[in-house]
């Protein structure tokens, strides 16, 4: 008879495998241009570069090597070493505005287009708003729903 324990352990992990899989890993590019490859490999195939601060999400981590997924849902992989922890998100929305505090009532302290990047001024949301920081040093709250990088 199978021992009852590691029957036990199993079935724990497997019921807590979708809670892991929900802690999403986002950092951004640290250096001018990343390089990104179809494999884990310098001498795989370069498909694409990524600018400075671009968000990105970490698939698979293999150490020196990261899958990624963009803002596009491109899957690349980037050496590790081409990453920051800083954490960065980009507007999604064709349109969104930085408000001075968490309410949309709240005075507006800038207009951002699609695709502008945006530094994580707060890693804590407040009621579907994000603390962000704009390179120009506009700063303020934005909505969510508006951008992609952030759980």
């Amino acid at each position: 008879m199978p021992d009852l324990g590691k029957k036990i352990s199993v079935v724990t992990w497997l019921a807590l495998m979708p809670v892991m899989v929900l802690a999403l890993d986002f950092r951004s590019v640290a250096v001018p241009k990343a390089v990104l490859y179809d494999a884990p490999s310098n001498a795989a195939k370069k498909v694409w570069l990524l600018s400075q601060n671009y968000p990105v999400e970490i698939v698979v981590n293999l150490g020196d090597w990261l899958k990624i997924r963009d803002a596009q849902g491109s899957l690349h992989w980037v050496e590790a070493k081409q990453l920051s922890n800083k954490r960065t998100v980009m507007v999604t929305a064709s349109k969104a505005e930085i408000r001075q505090t968490a309410d949309l009532a709240s005075s507006l302290v800038a207009s951002v287009e699609k695709d502008v990047v945006l530094e994580v001024a707060d890693v804590k949301l407040n009621n579907g708003w994000l603390k962000v920081k704009h390179r120009d040093g506009a700063m303020g709250y934005i909505l969510i729903s508006s951008i992609w990088g952030f759980e």
